[in-house]
């Protein structure tokens, strides 16, 4: 992706974000962001059309709302099952293949490259003179 696909990607994800329920802080895990970027990012792959998803998102949220004693209300809960949901109907994410991936990712140690927030500044050398 060039530059200027890069930055209409990030206006349009910006755009996205905004609107969300919470906007002045949107996600209160890292969790909640990961599932937010997959389902954009499996929309702007073509995989489904975001009204399919807005939808599935509603169902999945009117599932939760038929059982009072149920679990306690999260957004991206909602958010993910929808795009589970979505996803496992159209044949591109299997029961199987779900299975196989929370296996590799519960088995991977917590502070494994991306899974902990590095808040230290990258360094960058400069070049040596010749």
């Amino acid at each position: 992706m060039n530059a200027a696909g890069s930055d209409d990607a990030r206006r349009r994800v910006e755009d996205l974000v905004c609107g969300l329920p919470g906007a002045d802080r949107p996600f209160e895990a890292p969790w909640e962001l990961r599932a937010f970027a997959l389902a954009v990012a499996a929309h702007d792959s073509g995989h489904y059309a975001w009204s399919e998803f807005q939808l599935s998102l509603i169902a999945s949220i009117r599932r939760w709302e038929k059982e009072p004693d149920g679990e306690p209300w999260s957004y991206y809960t909602h958010w993910l099952a929808a795009l589970e949901s979505l996803l496992a109907g159209q044949g591109t994410l299997s029961e199987a293949s779900l299975a196989e991936r929370t296996r590799t990712v519960l088995a991977t140690p917590r502070d494994t490259d991306h899974h902990q927030a590095r808040r230290d500044p990258v360094a960058v050398s400069p070049p040596r003179s010749a």
